[in-house]
């Protein structure tokens, strides 16, 4: 059975970045038919914040991304501390006390003499009074995993083959001083005894998976099939490091970017297929295939979002956004016909509130001096009846007649002077509902 897990720390709001990672192994595990864990890394009891942990459920909803089962790592202390303790006993897991002063030192001093700066694994040559005097003067030390100085290889679901030798990696530190357990070990425990298959995260964590491959390798545990996709960067190809604060999911949200919109570009931005709107997830899901993906860093652009979300309300009907319609104050007999009228000149549900203003109170009449002859002449002849779809097209063959206008001298002075606008709406849509509107005025 296919197992994925999105994994967030609640240090913050989930942004795009974070969103990526949690589609593919959302969309794997249900194309599969398998199933989708939201497990959250809560183990720095500092920066994780319950708040945070209600935003990432609250944010996924949203999206549609449901979870098969929650689990939090700071509720599985037990287990880290138990798989700590038998790579003890197999004599992997070393405690060492260096200073960050003293490491930093070490590495510039490898780094000069042209050497990868790779810890020196200075701590395994300590007796035991050496320990205890360090224990007393530092407090405790942090807790190493010893790898293997052997080639870690596998085949990436999207990088191809990886090949990464040990010896140029340092032992990673898995439970610090304080006795807080880091992602590493936590991760590898989780994904063991959770049967996760397949694991999809950033290119960032290449290095840690080799060291997890060996990490798992020794406590016995099955190796997942690893896929590491590119990292975003802005539509320049500059970092976007910097601006994730910025383009968290709720951010978009407030702008008005639908959940299918940004889904459907973050399903195929950076594979070879080009991105579509996908009307439901269905779709998304029986289109997503991991090995189309490459490796390239993928240029994204919040831009990207808006035309597709304009697409996407264009085909919703007016029942999918009622509730919205009537809260800006459009009544109910009038609101199918304002949504008809307008869902082709939005780009997000928040410009309807803007056109409705403009129908209800009118706008101020955008009129050149040298039209304003040719506009009374031309309101003097609108129909004073009901007036329907073909009205604007009697209307204005009427004032063309009469007045000698035609084209763009014709229509454009006429839109302007009653929607205040130089686009908008088909003019024979917006000239009955104006007239129905401003009748109740």
């Amino acid at each position: 059975m296919t197992i994925t897990r999105f994994a967030p720390s609640p240090t913050g709001y989930i942004h795009v970045g974070n969103l990526r990672t949690a589609l593919m192994n959302y969309l794997i595990a249900r194309k599969a038919g398998g199933t989708f864990i939201l497990r959250v890394d809560d183990t720095d009891p500092e920066r994780s914040k319950e708040t945070y942990v209600d935003a990432l459920k609250e944010d996924l909803e949203w999206l549609g991304l449901t979870w098969d089962r929650v689990e939090r790592q700071s509720l599985r202390l037990d287990r880290y501390h138990a798989a700590a303790e038998r790579l003890r006993e197999m004599g992997r897991f070393y405690e060492a006390f260096e200073t960050p002063t003293e490491l930093d030192l070490k590495r510039k001093k490898q780094l000069n003499m042209g050497r990868p700066p790779v810890y020196d694994r200075a701590a395994l040559v300590l007796g035991e009074a050496e320990k205890d005097a360090l224990r007393t003067e530092r407090g405790p030390g942090v807790w190493r995993f010893k790898l293997h100085q052997e080639r870690i290889e596998w085949t990436d679901g999207v990088l191809g083959n990886i090949s990464i030798d040990a010896a140029s990696v340092s032992d990673p530190v898995l439970i610090r001083g304080d006795g807080q357990v880091l992602y590493t070990l936590a991760s590898v425990v989780d994904d063991t005894e959770m049967g996760v298959t397949h694991v999809v995260r950033g290119s960032d964590h290449v290095t840690n998976t080799a060291t997890q491959i060996q990490i798992i390798e020794a406590l016995g545990g099955a190796v997942p099939s690893f896929a590491h996709h590119s990292l975003l960067t802005g539509p320049q190809g500059e970092s976007l490091s910097k601006r994730l604060g910025t383009l968290s999911l709720r951010d978009l949200r407030a702008q008005g970017v639908e959940p299918m919109a940004l889904l459907s570009l973050m399903a195929r931005l950076g594979s070879a297929d080009p991105v579509e709107l996908r009307s439901d997830m269905a779709e998304l899901i029986d289109g997503f295939d991991i090995d189309r993906f490459g490796s390239a860093p993928t240029k994204f652009d919040e831009a990207d979002l808006f035309p597709l979300t304009a697409h996407y309300l264009q085909l919703l009907d007016h029942a999918a956004v009622a509730p919205t319609i009537a809260a800006i104050g459009v009544p109910d007999d009038l609101a199918a016909q304002f949504w008809a009228v307008t869902r082709k000149n939005i780009t997000t549900l928040h410009d309807l509130k803007g056109w409705w203003e403009m129908f209800r109170d009118g706008a101020e009449p955008d009129i050149a001096d040298e039209d304003r002859a040719f506009i009374a002449e031309a309101l003097a002849l609108l129909p004073e009846g009901p007036l329907d779809e073909t009205s604007w097209g009697t209307w204005t063959a009427e004032v063309k007649e009469k007045t000698g206008r035609k084209g763009r001298g014709l229509f454009m002075p006429l839109r302007k002077a009653l929607t205040g606008q130089a686009h908008g709406p088909e003019m024979a849509q917006v000239l009955p509902l104006l007239q129905v509107i401003r009748a109740r005025a």
